[in-house]
């Protein structure tokens, strides 16, 4: 191999060396606030799913005091537990939020429930994750989907615990419609939903 070539995959080989590290350097820097940006969304969707008002402008720090200031994070059992418990003359009621998460059809699905102080009464739904199919699947994240879930019940007239995801039929307390060409999806939700559903369940009723 001639001198030229030598310096050239030397030259190149140094050259791939620092941009890997400058690119390591500020992945590194940039982690903090990548976390901290990511917490602050959570955090958002929590308000957001309990209902909680803040300022539409609000910042990362804005929502983390928001949050700190109206939201109380317990651990209980097998469930994490963020509760609202508004001003008494707000006119507002008590709700409690719990996460979920489960495989959907093309990858992992999660979001959070939010349930009234009987701990039955849907209060909110959000998916604040999830890869189903856009226009299809993917319209679980979508208003009028998860609106048909608010003041529905997770325990039927007969005890029976779940959530019933399912187009046509009688309508029940605890029944939704399911999307026009994305079953198997709602399948999933309906299965996800039903698991952190079972837990709610147990936990509230010891």
């Amino acid at each position: 191999m001639k001198q030229g070539s030598f310096y050239t995959l030397g030259y190149a080989g140094a050259l791939g060396s620092v941009c890997a590290l400058l690119l390591t350097a500020a992945s590194s820097f940039t982690a903090p606030y990548r976390l901290a940006n990511a917490d602050a969304e959570m955090k958002r969707n929590i308000l957001d799913v309990l209902g909680v008002r803040y300022s539409p402008d609000a910042s990362s720090r804005q929502l983390l005091e928001v949050f700190a200031a109206k939201v109380k994070q317990e651990d209980s059992g097998e469930l994490t537990l963020y509760r609202y418990i508004p001003p008494a003359d707000s006119g507002e009621v008590e709700t409690v939020a719990v996460a979920f998460a489960g495989p959907g059809l093309w990858g992992p699905i999660k979001g959070l429930i939010a349930l009234g102080p009987d701990a039955e009464t849907i209060r909110g739904l959000t998916f604040y994750e999830q890869e189903e199919t856009p226009g299809l699947g993917g319209e679980i994240a979508s208003q009028s989907f998860r609106e048909q879930f608010e003041g529905k019940k997770i325990v039927d007239e007969a005890g029976n615990v779940g959530i019933i995801i399912k187009s046509g039929g009688q309508s029940a307390i605890n029944k939704v419609d399911a999307i026009t060409g994305a079953t198997m999806t709602c399948d999933k939700v309906e299965v996800i939903l039903n698991e952190a559903v079972r837990k709610i369940v147990k936990e509230f009723k010891k």
